[in-house]
């Protein structure tokens, strides 16, 4: 019969003391998963990842992919609910670390999607 209530849990994914500059810059090269966490940012907050990939357009394996190379730099938390699960960036860690890198890297990615 019935378990009781789903006992969200946190994924696996670095401590701030260990985040590392060339991991988190490998992360950010790619143009998909900036997109991905540029979406996660604008939601301002925790977002399904099922609406997540809805606005990719990624199929499923490829949206997981960027999203646990994303969690393991430490850009960040998923936590899973079951089979749900809810991300969202870790902001504050990674400007607590490296002020201004997100800004940098968002911003710079949305320059250059605008100019010619």
């Amino acid at each position: 019969m019935g378990g009781g209530p789903l006992v969200p849990r946190t994924l696996p994914e670095p401590s701030v003391e260990s985040f590392d500059l060339t991991v988190i810059l490998s992360a950010l090269a790619d143009p998909g998963r900036r997109a991905i966490l540029k979406a996660m940012y604008q939601a301002g907050g925790p977002i399904d990842c099922a609406t997540l990939v809805e606005k990719a357009g990624l199929s499923n394996p490829a949206f997981s992919h960027h999203c646990r190379v994303l969690r393991e730099a430490g850009l960040t938390r998923t936590v899973a609910e079951g089979r749900r699960r809810v991300v969202r960036v870790r902001l504050g860690d990674v400007e607590g670390r490296f002020p201004g890198l997100l800004g940098a890297v968002l911003g710079a990615a949305e320059r250059g999607s605008s100019a010619g």
